[in-house]
């Protein structure tokens, strides 16, 4: 039987896969994970619910473990009703233990979760070395329950890398495990 690595393991042994291909002098230049933001964006369903925030950042709280911080809009925009200062949404950004235990329960638990699942596709990867994709119901996390089905919201989660090109950080994060399409 073999042993599941983690997230963690996986990321310091990803430099000895990539040293070829890439040429890495040291361990140092190899990517390595900065943190991962996750965020949802309430919008205008506040003015017509005023705990939908507060559902959201409980949930988000019971997902990611990290209490999460209310976002407020930037500009006032007249043709959504929105004026500057008012929450928008929520956001998390997770770094250390927290960000590799979220990252691994997403990878092996979560994304395999959803309907219909074939594979992330690669354009989720920007050219900078970031991977940001969107979960359409939140209730693929294993800390929601099934008595909260009512109110489904959809988030982004932002992986952010160190990686300087596509392909080197679609490298890394085949290493990690993601589940690309074939």
């Amino acid at each position: 039987m073999s042993k599941h690595l983690t997230v963690k393991e996986k990321e310091q042994k990803s430099y000895e896969s990539m040293k070829g291909v890439f040429g890495y002098k040291n361990k140092m230049a190899a990517p390595r994970l900065v943190k991962i933001v996750v965020a949802s964006g309430t919008g205008s369903g506040l003015k017509r619910d005023k705990n939908r925030n507060d559902l959201i950042i409980d949930r988000l709280g019971k997902i990611t473990g990290q209490r999460s911080a209310v976002r407020a809009a930037k500009k006032s925009i007249a043709s959504f009703k929105i004026r500057q200062g008012d929450p928008v949404g929520v956001m998390v950004t997770l770094r250390g233990a927290r960000m590799y235990g979220f990252l691994d329960k997403l990878i092996n638990v979560s994304i395999p979760r959803t309907k219909d699942f074939r594979g992330v596709d690669r354009k989720i990867v920007d050219n900078i070395g970031n991977l940001t994709m969107s979960i359409k119901e939140h209730t693929i996390f294993p800390e929601t329950g099934d008595e909260e089905l009512k109110d489904v919201f959809g988030m982004a989660v932002t992986v952010v890398t160190t990686a300087k090109t596509k392909p080197e950080a679609i490298a890394f994060f085949e290493n990690l495990g993601f589940p690309f399409k074939k």
